[in-house]
């Protein structure tokens, strides 16, 4: 009788799995040693099971795709190959308690149908309202481009006449603040040069925020014309001295800021943070091996990654229509899944939904004009003063390779007003880290190293004098 019972009770148990539907959003905080993230994990019934998708709002990231998705006996199980990532949970009630893993790491995670706010995570330099001095919320137009940008003017005071900055984001859509990680470091850039006498000028990239058109088709050239009208908008205004606007430009946009101050002459100076000085596929190459060993891939991998990358970068730079470079891209993708160890394969179906996400995302005008845009091109033009930082530790632009083919084209333009300076243990965002490793980010409390905001201030100063 015991027996019966039992039997019993463990059908209802998988009955009841079955029935449950589990579609919809469900929500969580992912806590990492510092810091704290927000995911989204959104699920989908299809047919007998679920597709799924993932969200992480705090780094910008929408419809990261899930390979495959298991649902049974109240276990949840997902996999999402495009970032080495994966989710275990068992549903207790209305949440699932779990643990996410990620490139060998794990943390606990639990899932809940609420919409939660995940607690501030610690960012010393932000500033806080109210500020202690002027700032606007202001529009301005690309007339080029029939779009409208928006952003936010600060000023040391309401009145005056003051030298300024123009703030160039890096790659991807990004807000005024470049949000990363939690960090808002082109709020932290402003603020601390606003206090020190020089207005900032930030905005919104095209199509994000508060900002009109739209970002997915545009290339760097495009940014290009962002920038140079936030110039022509500067020049409006009477509070600014027009014969001293600069640019700063953090990663991407320490390839765009040379761009436009070669084609202009009202561009007075520019400082490059992390700036590229090498042709994109020559940056890739070198940026994947070094954070491919930061995330502890084998040589064995990185080559065989590398010969992988070389052939679709090969591809990008071909002068062939959109719907070819998708096509070839995708059929090396496909060879080299079906190389793979059968122990990394995917089934038929989660390999050609991992595969449609990585053709999409490569096969972009950004990519492919990243590709093959030699910064160099740019740079032999520029005759105003440059300051070129990079980060010792920098894995995304590598500091040595990229700060000496600056210097070798400005000089070859015959700028002679060059400063180039490569700061210890910096990495890409300029805080001080011990890897440089883009897992570090979001656990770093610091925003911007005080010494890199310390070196532009006093060479922007000296400058504009």
């Amino acid at each position: 009788m015991k027996n019966t019972l039992l039997f019993t009770f463990l059908l209802l148990i998988s009955f009841a799995a079955r029935a449950q539907d589990i579609s919809g959003q469900w929500y969580g905080i992912l806590k990492l040693p510092g810091a704290q993230l927000k995911l989204v994990l959104n699920l989908t019934k299809s047919g007998n099971g679920y597709t799924a998708s993932l969200d992480s709002p705090d780094q910008g990231a929408k419809g990261i795709p899930v390979n495959s998705v298991e649902f049974s006996n109240m276990t949840l199980k997902i996999a999402s190959a495009v970032i080495n990532a994966g989710y275990e949970g068992t549903l207790d009630a209305d949440h699932f308690k779990g643990t996410f893993r990620q490139n060998g790491m794990s943390y606990p995670l639990d899932l809940g149908k609420e919409v939660i706010q995940s607690v501030k995570a610690l960012r010393p330099q932000e500033p806080a309202k109210p500020y202690r001095y002027y700032t606007e919320d202001v529009k301005f137009e690309n007339q080029k481009d029939k779009i409208t940008l928006a952003g936010t003017l600060s000023m040391p005071s309401k009145e005056g006449n003051f030298p300024v900055v123009v703030l160039i984001s890096g790659s991807g859509p990004q807000n005024r603040d470049e949000e990363i990680a939690g960090h808002k470091a082109f709020l932290v850039i402003a603020d601390h040069l606003t206090k020190n006498g020089i207005a900032v000028l930030r905005f919104d990239d095209r199509g994000t925020a508060q900002s009109t058109g739209d970002f997915g088709p545009a290339n760097s050239r495009d940014f290009a014309t962002d920038v140079m009208a936030a110039v022509s908008y500067l020049k409006t205004r009477k509070e600014i001295n027009p014969k001293k606007i600069g640019l700063i430009g953090h990663s991407e946009g320490g390839l765009i800021a040379p761009m436009v101050a070669a084609d202009s002459r009202d561009v007075a100076f520019i400082v490059l943070l992390a700036g590229p000085g090498i042709p994109g596929d020559q940056i890739m190459i070198k940026q994947s091996r070094l954070m491919g060993k930061a995330f502890g891939k084998t040589d064995e991998d990185l080559d065989k990654a590398e010969k992988v990358n070389l052939r679709i970068y090969e591809i990008l730079k071909q002068n062939i229509d959109v719907a070819e470079t998708k096509r070839q891209i995708k059929v090396i993708l496909e060879e080299d899944h079906d190389h793979a160890p059968d122990d990394q394969k995917l089934s038929d179906a989660e390999r050609d939904k991992t595969i449609a996400a990585m053709v999409n995302e490569i096969a972009t005008p950004w990519f492919k004009f990243f590709m093959i845009y030699d910064p160099a091109t740019s740079l032999v033009k520029v005759k105003c003063p440059v300051l070129a930082l990079n980060g010792e530790k920098d894995l995304q632009v590598p500091p040595r390779e990229n700060l000496g083919a600056i210097q070798t084209a400005l000089a070859k333009g015959g700028n002679k007003n060059v400063t180039v300076r490569e700061l210890p243990k910096l990495n890409h965002l300029f805080q001080e880290s011990t890897t440089g490793s883009p897992n570090e980010y979001g656990k770093i409390e610091q925003t911007f190293s005080p010494i890199a905001l310390s070196e532009m201030t006093s060479w922007i100063t000296n400058t504009i004098k």
